[in-house]
C-alpha cells in the first residue's frame, strides 16, 4: 500500500512538472522578442516586427546603425525556445547635421612698400687748374658749394613698424544632431540592491561621435549620468527596475549638457509563478494524506505539500539587476548639441561591443 501511495504521488508531480516546462509557442516567442526590443533605449520607438514559425524568428524593420542591428539579433537569439534568427533589419541613412556657419575672415592687411633708395651724388674729379686761374676758380667753387647746399636732398625717412598680425579666427563649432547613438562604458557599477534613485554615475565614451564623417568628439572622454529610478525585488515577489539617463559630456576644459533617452532594465517577476507552485504543493500533500487514510493523514499531507511549495517559493526570489563596471550601454540623443571639435583622446581602454 505504501509503495502505491508513493508511486501515485510521483506520477502527479511528474505531470505537474511537464505542464510547467511546456515550451512556448510561436506567438509567445514573437511577443517576448518585442518585449526585449521595447526595453532597449536604442530600439524603443522604432517600427520593428518579429514573427516566429516553428521556433525560427524573423525580425524586420529599420534601425539607425549596425550596433542596433546586431543588438536586436542578440536579444532574439537569447530567448529560450528560439532555434534560429533571420535578421532582415536594414540600416537607415543618418539625419544630416546642420552646416556650421563660417566665421567672417579678417580683411587682408596692406603691405607697406619700402622707401625708394636715395641715389648718392657722383663725385667728378676735375683736372687741377693752372696757377693763373686759381683766384677765379676759387670764387666759382665757393658759389658752386653754396648752390649744392641749397639743393642737398633730405635724409631718408625710417620705415614704419610692421603692422600687428590679426588675431586667429575663432574655432568653428559643429552640431551633433538628435537621434545620434552614444555608446558609453560604465566606470561605476550599478546594483539594484545597493544604489538609490538620484545618484550619479560615471562612464566614458566608448565610440567617437561623428558629423558627416568627421570626428567631433573622439572616444575616451568622460560622460556623467544619473539614476532616474531604482527598485529592488522583494524576497518572494516584485520586479527589480533600473532606469538610467545621461546628463553631460566633458571634453577638455569644456562641459556640454546633453539630453538622451532613458536606458531601462527590468528583472523577471516570480510572484505569480511562486503562488502557483505553492498551491500545487499543497494539493499534492492533500492527495497523499487522503490516500493515507483521510482525516489526520490528509492534514499531515497538506502541511507537507505546503512546506514543499514554500521551499520552491524561497528558491525563486525576484531577479536583481547588476551592471558591473566596463558594461557598455547605448543611449540616443533627444536634442542636438553644439560642440567645438576636440583632438583625439583615446583612453587606451579596450573597446567592447554594445551588449546591453
Amino acid at each position: 500500500m505504501k509503495a502505491r501511495i508513493v508511486c501515485c504521488a510521483l506520477l502527479l508531480l511528474c505531470l505537474l512538472t511537464a505542464g510547467c516546462a511546456k515550451a512556448p509557442n510561436d506567438a509567445q516567442l514573437a511577443s517576448q522578442v518585442q518585449d526585449k526590443f521595447s526595453q532597449d533605449s536604442g530600439l524603443q520607438g522604432k517600427q520593428l516586427s518579429a514573427q516566429s514559425a516553428n521556433g525560427v524568428v524573423t525580425i524586420s524593420g529599420t534601425v539607425d546603425n549596425d550596433v542596433q542591428r546586431d543588438a536586436a539579433a542578440r536579444y532574439a537569439s537569447g530567448i529560450p525556445g528560439v532555434k534560429e534568427v533571420v535578421n532582415n533589419l536594414t540600416v537607415g541613412a543618418p539625419t544630416p547635421a546642420p552646416v556650421a556657419q563660417e566665421a567672417p575672415t579678417a580683411p587682408p592687411v596692406e603691405e607697406q612698400k619700402p622707401a625708394a633708395p636715395v641715389r648718392k651724388k657722383e663725385v667728378v674729379h676735375k683736372k687741377k687748374p693752372a696757377p693763373t686761374q686759381m683766384a677765379d676758380a676759387g670764387a666759382a667753387d665757393a658759389g658752386a658749394a653754396s648752390a649744392m647746399q641749397d639743393h642737398q636732398p633730405a635724409s631718408p625717412v625710417a620705415p614704419p613698424p610692421p603692422a600687428t598680425p590679426p588675431p586667429p579666427p575663432p574655432p568653428q563649432k559643429v552640431t551633433i544632431p538628435a537621434g545620434t547613438t552614444l555608446a558609453v562604458r560604465l566606470v561605476d557599477g550599478i546594483d539594484s540592491e545597493k544604489n538609490q534613485a538620484g545618484e550619479t554615475f560615471k562612464a566614458t565614451l566608448n565610440s567617437p561621435l561623428s558629423v558627416d564623417g568627421d570626428v567631433a568628439i573622439p572616444a575616451g572622454y568622460d560622460v556623467e549620468g544619473h539614476l532616474v529610478d531604482v527598485k529592488s525585488a522583494g524576497k518572494f515577489a516584485g520586479q527589480s527596475v533600473v532606469i538610467l539617463q545621461l546628463d553631460r559630456i566633458g571634453v577638455g576644459n569644456q562641459s556640454y549638457s546633453i539630453t538622451t533617452d532613458q536606458y531601462k532594465k527590468q528583472g523577471s517577476s516570480r510572484g505569480k509563478n511562486t503562488a502557483e507552485k505553492v498551491g500545487a504543493g499543497a494539493a499534492i500533500g492533500a492527495i497523499i494524506g487522503g490516500i493515507a487514510g483521510g482525516g489526520k493523514g490528509a492534514g499531515i499531507g497538506a502541511a507537507a505539500g505546503g512546506g514543499l511549495g514554500g521551499g520552491i517559493q524561497a528558491a525563486t526570489k525576484g531577479q536583481q539587476i547588476k551592471l558591473p563596471p566596463e558594461t557598455v550601454l547605448s543611449f540616443t540623443l533627444q536634442g542636438p548639441v553644439t560642440v567645438i571639435p576636440a583632438s583625439g583622446k583615446d583612453a587606451g581602454r579596450q573597446k567592447m561591443d554594445v551588449s546591453q
